[in-house]
């Protein structure tokens, strides 16, 4: 008995051998067998290479054992329009026609109460005869179950629809990417071609491949044959032409099978002519799109509004575009990379695509002024109005920045800024400051007359605002000065009120209080003038910041409630946290863990719908500090974990500095000497690797309560080797490090391009001497009379003490001195 014959025998039937190893969709497989066991009819749907026929072969092997009738394997791949089903079935059933009797007749009756499951595969290619004939073997025989593989639903009674999904990508942040199904079929496929491969060092590229194919089976496998030839880097650097790239198939395959581009060809011919019209149209659409969004950009020249509904639902039907999502109680619909690069090839082709693009264009900035008028329009709308717009955005970030492009690329800097200034206040709360930096440099390059003062104004307080964000106080000045210089020039008093608060928040970074009260009250006077709520709390908030680093708590907390209250007024989730922040960071200062975690806790409450990832961080980041000094560690490694991550995601390299710091400060609770030194050498580098940056207040003393114990239990030669690896490590291997506690990061060899040294924060004994006279309250000749060294020498140790502490003055030191020697 040959294989073939064995396998036939135990399945009964004609369901072929599997020709290489099944990899993946052991969920899918399961419930399809358990959906099998209720339903009569279940039609596998997808598009062309999502995997169909090799997923319903496999279910039906599994189950072959139950249908005493045998496993039955009818395939349409070739079919021509117009053919009949019946005598497929019946050639495949064995089932002969008889005189003067029509055959499907005949076919029903050997069927009759055989227990048996047909697979009729591909029935898009005979649609209308699958669905007839299904329709037909449902009512007349009880003991036949169909599993159907279709590229649109068969639309019958008793029909159960199961869309095939691409196979699971790798997880964001996930450890082992090759716990990932599509990895897993490259890395196989991969193996079987190339007796060299092996994935150990690349799985990285490999999951971003995969990805970069939409976890798309034939796609894979097409791709994982190149590496007969090419290294997986090289596949992935080409992937962007992947229908030239991925063109050698299995020669025994179906011809639309054997090249990625004649399986999504294959799928566009069977369209009829308003269903090509609109997904090519619908190529200019990044991401994803709304039935609102559709009707508004594709519809015209030969597709009707009222016809895009209709339209749409038909090509979800054949798969060539998901509805796989419901945001802000719209359906969201998208289209995998590959059809929509087809799409998009066929709308170049069509002349279609600049007036398409212009449209798409427009409408952004529509969506991005309505956004914009909400909260800033009186009357004021509730939250409620609010939040589901903000949603909407959330979803919609790719088709932002697919209009701001086109507009930049195409001669037209003020739409691309208009849009940009519309979603400014999007932009800054929801910590999106990458790639609004790189658009917003390249289209301010732009000379004077092509941009109006008030759009260049707008335009470069955004940019002032982006660069603060992200750590950058030097660039966000020079942003500034260039708006105030144009809007004081041009009598612009919203914008101005903009720049002036930015500047204020440089000048209380650079600990220059005197210019940041000036500039906070000069701010406040100019959005008075406008009459901006919005803006004149976000300057109430800063001055509640600006007080509280001069020690004044207390009038802070009169700024911070007087920011509250008008966030309350606006109804604005994205104000009021502001201002509890503020109010969590006061009672800090005051002591008051308890009344700072409830004001972190509830501004976290209001974030939980919206996408503001500065002001979700600082609040985890505040759970994580009052955890660790209660001494709840775990409580603050999981908050402070939680904040890492989601500020690692933000390019916000000063957000990632302070996250490190602090759990360098869990570390050192949790008794890790050496891992707590290595993340405060880290924290301190990408300080100091960032331009014009200035330390904050206490960092110094903040480092020295890191490492005075570190000294103490390790020795200063050791502190001072881990302080090194620290320094040695990019800001991407610092936080793998903090977040994952690879001891190979951390461990590491030193380059050799700096001999380990002791950190710059670190006191001499002299000085240390000297901090205690200075807590002592002696003056600098008393200093010099005491330690028998000249006033001019005194004064030089207490200015070094004050720039390795980080402080401003000499009872922030004397303070510092007396809790240090309480500890």
């Amino acid at each position: 008995m040959t294989q073939d014959t064995a396998h036939i025998f135990l399945t009964g039937g004609n369901l072929p051998l599997e020709p290489n190893g099944f990899v993946g969709r052991e969920a899918d497989v399961e419930e399809l067998i358990e959906l099998l066991s209720v339903a009569r009819l279940v039609s596998l749907c997808g598009a062309g290479g999502i995997g169909k026929s090799r997923l319903a072969v496999r279910v039906a092997s599994q189950v072959a054992a139950e249908f005493s009738g045998g496993v039955w394997l009818v395939e349409l791949a070739e079919a021509v329009r117009d053919e009949l089903l019946v005598p497929r079935v019946a050639a495949v059933l064995g089932v002969k026609a008889e005189p003067s009797r029509p055959l499907a007749d005949t076919l029903l009756d050997a069927l009759g109460d055989r227990q048996l499951l047909l697979i009729i595969d591909n029935c898009e290619s005979l649609i209308e005869e699958s669905a007839r004939f299904c329709r037909t073997l449902l009512t007349v025989c009880p003991e036949v179950r169909v599993l159907a593989t279709s590229r649109e639903p068969l639309r019958v009674a008793g029909e159960t629809v199961w869309r095939v999904p691409p196979l699971t990508l790798p997880r964001p942040g996930g450890h082992d990417v090759r716990t990932s199904e599509a990895v897993r079929l490259f890395i196989d496929r991969a193996g079987a071609a190339s007796r060299g491969f092996t994935a150990e060092h690349n799985a990285g590229e490999i999951a971003s491949l995969c990805e970069a194919l939409d976890g798309m089976p034939l796609a894979i496998e097409l791709a994982a044959a190149l590496c007969r030839v090419l290294t997986v880097e090289q596949i992935h650097a080409r992937i962007r032409d992947r229908f030239r790239l991925l063109s050698a198939g299995d020669r025994t395959a179906p011809a639309r099978h054997q090249t990625l581009r004649a399986t999504v060809d294959w799928s566009y011919q069977q369209l009829k002519e308003p269903e090509r019209i609109l997904l090519r149209r619908l190529a200019v659409f990044t991401g994803g799109w709304t039935l609102d969004m559709a009707e508004q950009v594709c519809a015209g020249n030969g597709l009707w509004a009222e016809d895009v509904l209709s339209v749409l639902c038909d090509l979800v039907d054949k798969s060539l575009v998901l509805a796989d999502a419901e945001v802000a109680g719209q359906t969201r619909y998208r289209m995998l990379e590959t059809i929509r690069q087809y799409a998009a090839e066929q709308l170049d082709v069509s002349g279609e695509e600049i007036e398409l693009r212009r449209r798409h264009r427009d409408h952004m900035i529509e969506i991005a002024g309505r956004i914009h008028r909400l909260i800033v329009r009186r009357p004021r709308p509730t939250w409620a109005e609010i939040c589901p717009m903000l949603v909407l955005l959330d979803e919609l970030q790719a088709n932002v920045w697919a209009a701001v492009r086109w507009s930049a690329e195409n001669d037209d800097p003020e739409s691309a800024l208009h849009l940009l200034v519309l979603l400014r206040w999007p932009t800054i709360a929801g910590g999106r400051f990458t790639p609004a930096d790189h658009w917003l440099d390249r289209l301010l390059e732009v000379e004077s007359p092509a941009l109006t003062p008030r759009m260049r104004g707008d335009a470069l307080v955004l940019r002032g605002q982006v660069a603060f964000g992200q750590g950058d106080p030097e660039a966000a000045r020079k942003a500034c000065v260039a708006a105030a210089e144009l809007c004081r020039a041009t009598g612009l008093h919203g914008p101005l009120s903009g720049a002036l608060a930015i500047l204020a928040w440089v000048a209380i970074y650079q600990r220059r209080p005197d210019r940041a009260r000036c500039l906070l009250d000069e701010a406040l006077e100019a959005v008075h003038r406008v009459d901006d709520p919005w803006h004149e709390m976000v300057i109430r908030a800063m001055e509640g910041t600006f007080a509280l680093s001069e020690g004044r708590a207390k009038e802070s907390q009169r700024s911070f409630e007087a920011a509250l209250a008008i966030a309350h007024e606006l109804d604005n989730h994205w104000a009021a946290p502001v201002a509890l922040i503020g109010l969590a960071q006061v009672a800090w200062v005051r002591g008051d863990l308890a009344e700072a975690r409830a004001y972190y806790e509830q501004a976290l409450d209001l974030l939980q719908d919206i996408t503001a990832h500065w002001q979700t961080i600082t609040c985890l980041s505040g759970l994580g500090r009052i955890a660790l000094a209660q001494g709840d560690l775990t409580t603050a490694r999981a908050r402070l974990i939680e904040s890492l991550r989601l500020c690692r995601g933000t390019g916000q390299r000063l957000g990632v500095a302070r996250r490190i710091e602090t759990l360098a400060q869990l570390a050192l609770a949790e008794e890790d000497d050496r891992r707590a030194v290595r993340l405060a050498g880290a924290s301190a580098a990408i300080r100091s690797a960032m331009s014009g940056s200035v330390l904050p207040s206490g960092f110094g003393a903040r480092m020295e309560e890191l490492l005075q114990p570190a000294r103490a239990r390790l020795g200063d030669a050791l502190v001072a080797q881990l302080w090194a690896h620290g320094q040695e490590m990019s800001q991407e291997q610092a936080v793998r490090y903090a977040l994952e506690g690879d001891e190979r990061v951390g461990t590491s060899p030193l380059t050799g391009r700096s001999p380990a040294a002791a950190p710059l924060t670190t006191l001499t004994g002299r000085e240390w001497e000297i901090a205690d006279l200075v807590a002592r309250g002696l003056s600098n000749k008393a200093i010099a009379d005491e330690l028998v060294i000249s006033p001019a020498t005194a004064a030089r140790h207490v200015a070094n003490i004050l720039a390795k502490l980080g402080f401003s003055s000499r009872i922030q030191v004397a303070t510092w001195v007396i809790e240090q020697n309480r500890g």
